[in-house]
């Protein structure tokens, strides 16, 4: 199915509450000129500030994979999602204007209402990214959360009384780290990459005064890195330079394998279930979607993966890509979403 989102779109997750998996959220991005209108003979007028402004579409999916909008989340522009795994669904929305949001989904009315706002940075600095710690092992409650900043600070907030409070803000990039993630098997473990070509980890334990390594071996910004959900140790990362490798976490300098996806990898997504943990989703900014199969546990590993699956309906910037967490019907693959952004489009397909 084909949606335009009006507005550019740049995320899209799909919920993995179990009550709630067929429901999608897709966040979207927009720059808005506040000088439209002023001409340069115009001496006397002030420039205001560029404004971006954004949202978050709530869908319920419908059958034959149909999308049906249930509600808009008005907010500035949304560089990221993340649902948090806990009794409720919650949804982690990071912003342009240095806030954190928590929204909480009420299975029965299928409304989301705001638990929190957290302004985790000045109003001139975007939050590029979040993840939360526990979504390997869901917990009741909230977990910790990492917040990718484009001053190029990382801050680490905890679950507080009353919603999230934060714990430690540093500098971890010399320019915006536009990924920021846990180690879903040791939630002491963050990794970072950023534009200027490093990956790094951090260890909560220890503070954050130095990474415990850094890896200046990319040959462009790094842009996602994910935690294997059943393979303890292994990571996917994606690079602007069109490629995606595959790391040990306990020898991150030098990847298992790498691939050319054909477009800057931009998020990465391994699919949710063990039966395909081979299959790594993968949003190829200017190339489409891929799916690509890696042999995980085998000793071909280092062979490199293979391209099973092209998505090229997306004619521009394709940024955001997710699997569904519905039990798969055993006669069809996957329900993917997609979206793309200066066209404003969201896709579903099976893969």
């Amino acid at each position: 199915m084909r949606l335009d989102t009006i507005d550019p779109a740049d995320t899209v997750e799909f919920c993995p509450h179990p009550n709630a998996s067929n429901l999608l959220v897709c966040g979207t991005y927009k720059l808005v000129d506040a000088n439209a209108g002023i001409t340069e003979d115009d001496q006397l007028a002030e420039r205001a500030p560029q404004k971006r402004i954004g949202s978050v579409l709530a869908f319920e999916i419908q059958e034959n994979d149909e999308l049906s909008q249930i509600q808009e989340i008005s907010l500035p522009a949304v560089p990221d999602i993340k649902w948090a795994i806990s009794a409720s669904p919650v949804l982690g929305v990071a912003d342009s204007e240095g806030n954190i949001s928590l929204h909480i989904f009420d299975l029965d009315e299928k409304r989301f209402s705001t638990l929190q706002s957290l302004a985790v940075a000045s109003s001139d600095v975007l939050s590029l990214s979040l993840d939360w710690s526990n979504r390997r092992n869901p917990s009741s409650g909230l977990g910790s959360l990492v917040v990718s900043l484009s001053n190029g600070s990382l801050s680490h907030l905890l679950p507080g009384e009353s919603g999230m409070v934060i714990d430690n803000v540093w500098h971890a990039h010399d320019f915006e780290p536009w990924i920021a993630a846990w180690n879903y098997w040791d939630e002491n473990i963050i990794y970072s990459g950023g534009d200027d070509l490093k990956m790094k980890s951090w260890d909560v334990r220890i503070g954050f005064g130095q990474p415990v390594f850094t890896n200046k071996r990319f040959d462009a910004g790094v842009t996602t890195i994910q935690s294997h959900p059943y393979i303890e140790h292994l990571m996917a990362v994606g690079s602007y330079d069109n490629t995606i490798r595959l790391f040990d976490a306990r020898k991150p300098l030098v990847p298992l394998t790498q691939l050319d996806v054909g477009g800057g990898a931009w998020r990465v997504k391994w699919h949710p279930s063990e039966k395909r943990k081979n299959d790594l989703l993968v949003a190829c900014m200017h190339d489409g979607c891929k799916i690509i199969r890696f042999d995980v546990e085998g000793e071909n590993i280092a062979d490199g993966g293979t391209v099973i699956q092209r998505f090229d309906e997306h004619k521009s910037m394709a940024y955001g890509a997710d699997w569904s967490y519905a039990e798969e019907d055993t006669n069809r693959n996957t329900l993917v979403a997609s979206c793309s952004f200066y066209d404003h489009v969201l896709y579903t397909w099976r893969g």
